[in-house]
This record gives C-alpha cells, structure tokens and sequence, in this order.
C-alpha cells in the first residue's frame, strides 16, 4: 500500500490527464468547426443536411412503395395534390374524377347514400347511383320496361319499393296491392312472379302463404325456372332456394314437387328418355331425396339409412331406375346435406 503522500500525487496525475484530454478533445472540436466553416458548414448546418438526406431516402422509399401496391398509379400524390391545409386528412369527393367519385359511392348502401347526398349532394343523388340500388335489390320491375312519368326519380322509386317491401312482408295482398297502385308493378301474374323470383327481400313464410293462395303466380314462377343439364338433387335444392318448402307434409308440398318434376322434365327431355325416367318417377325420386335428407340429417335418428338400403328402397317404388343413378343420388345427398333447408 503507497504512502500517504504517493496516493496524493497519484490522485492529482489522474485528475491532471483527464483535464488534459479533455482540452484535446475541446481544441479538436474547435478545429473541426473552423474548417467546417471555411467549406460552408457547420456542425449543425452538417448533422441537418444529413438529417434531410436520410428523410429524403425514406420518402422516395415509401413512394416506390404506395406505386408498387396501386400497380404504378399513384392515387396518394393524386388526393394529397388535391387536399387543402384546411382539408388535411379529409378527402373531397367533388376533387376526384368523376368516374372515381362515382365507383366509391356505388358500394354505399342506401342509407350511407342518403347521408353522403348531405355532403355531395350532386353526386349522391345522380340517378345512376339509385337505379344501380333498385335494380340490384329487385331485379325486375314492371316500370323498369316503361317510359317514366312526370317528375320520376329512382331514388324515390327505392323509397317505394322499400316500402312496398316493408308492406309485403306484414301482409302480402297489401304488398303486392302497394305495388300497383304506385305503377311499380302490373296486375299480372306473370309480372308478380318475374318480381318474387328476382327479389330477395321478401320474407319468406309470408310468400309461402301468398304462393299457396295465388296458384296462378305460382305456375308462372315454375316456369321461371330452368333445371337444364342439373343433377335432380342439385335441381331440388334451387328449386327449394326461391319456393320455400312448407314445414309438414301436405297438399301444398304435393303440388310443389308434382310442378318441379313436370319442369325438370321439359328442361331435360335427352335425359330423361336416356334414363327412361317421366314425370311421375321423378316424382318418386323428389320424395326419396326429401326423406332421405330429414334421415341423414335429423340428430333424432340414430340409425341413418345406408346407401344399400336407399337404392334397394328407391328401385322398389321406381323399378326402371339404374342402381348407380340412385346411387349416386345418395351421394349427393350425404355430402352436401339437405334438398330442403
């Protein structure tokens, strides 16, 4: 252990070269600074320089980027062109090209539409915008094939139908009696058919009762079908998709598949000669696939009908059917489900 006056001297050796190499490092710095100056920098001036380089690399960056994912049109210096400070971080539709403002506004429901006509009252109103609403909600119209009238808009016309709608679904004499009265619709049973089938706003149980009581409409919705090149199950199943199958069995439900089975018939004639299958074994065939469906399908059986048993049964009740037809009937059934649902 040094004496007492060696650890003084050391201590001040110490504190002395760290005094000295701070004075270099403070001479350096001030040399450094002057011959940045005599360059025309700074130290400052130097690091902010560097400092907006690198910002200027990103954003080049980042500009590549946004071209790369817009495949090369670059939408985001387009609307930043056109924003205001004032507009920062609002986009206004009234700046865009019409076309674009157009394709954004047609994926608004109604109700957005009515709210954006608030703000783009030219745009949100055009007539093209609404007719696109009618149209892809109730496909077929009677007024859609006539001249409009006076003062006629389709933004009132989707008011109407929705209304109308609204009204079918409580009482569907009345909705249909709505429709007519405002000249959306003809009183015609074909036309009220063409109108149930290409609208899907209706609720369901009410047009089951309605289709019940209007047989006529019913005939011509039939016809509006068409079941060429399908297979029978894959047929029912549409079939079921727009006329809705009554809960129990029945009158109605006997009427239901006698029609189809005359319609799949006339949409298949080549078939049904090559399989020497009529009317009446397609018939037979519906009612199989119905009840083989609940078997197959209703948690409440616990012993489900096999394929064997299927086309032993089937072939019983229609004897010119081919096993690997009705075989494959089971099939269809056991992977893809109900005929029904």
């Amino acid at each position: 252990m040094p004496p007492p006056r060696g650890r003084f001297v050391a201590a001040a050796v110490e504190i002395t070269g760290r005094s000295v190499l701070q004075m270099g490092q403070g001479l350096w710095r001030v040399a450094r600074n002057q011959q940045l100056q005599q360059e025309g920098y700074s130290e400052q001036g130097y690091l902010t320089r560097e400092q907006n380089r690198r910002m200027a690399a990103s954003n080049i960056s980042n500009t590549n980027h946004r071209k790369q994912v817009q495949g090369g049109i670059d939408i985001y210096h387009l609307l930043k062109a056109r924003k205001s400070k004032e507009q920062e971080g609002f986009i206004n539709l009234e700046m865009l090209p019409p076309e674009l403002s157009f394709t954004i506004l047609s994926y608004l429901n109604a109700t957005d539409l009515c709210l954006a006509s608030c703000v783009w009252q030219d745009l949100a109103n055009d007539e093209l915008l609404w007719q696109g609403l009618c149209k892809s909600t109730w496909g077929h119209c009677s007024i859609y094939n006539k001249n409009p009238p006076l003062g006629f808009s389709f933004r009132k016309l989707y008011m109407q139908l929705d209304e109308g709608s609204l009204t079918f679904n409580a009482n569907p004499d009345e909705g249909v009696n709505y429709f007519m009265s405002k000249g959306i619709l003809d009183d015609s049973p074909k036309e009220i058919a063409k109108f149930i089938f290409c609208t899907r706003t209706l609720n369901w149980k009410k047009l089951r009762i309605y289709l019940d009581e209007r047989r006529d409409v019913l005939d011509d919705l039939v016809t509006l079908h068409n079941f060429r090149n399908q297979f029978l199950p894959n047929a029912l199943r549409e079939f079921f998709r727009h006329i809705h199958a009554p809960e129990e069995r029945g009158e109605y439900l006997e009427t239901l598949i006698t029609k189809f089975s005359h319609r799949f018939c006339a949409c298949n004639p080549d078939l049904m000669r090559e399989l020497g299958l009529s009317p009446d074994a397609v018939y037979v065939l519906c009612y199989s696939l119905i009840l083989l469906s609940i078997d197959l399908t209703s948690p409440h059986v616990k012993n489900k009908m096999s394929k064997r048993e299927f086309i032993r049964n089937t072939r019983r009740a229609a004897q010119n059917i081919s096993e690997d037809f009705v075989g494959h009937l089971y099939d269809n059934i056991y992977l893809i489900g109900h005929v029904a649902a």
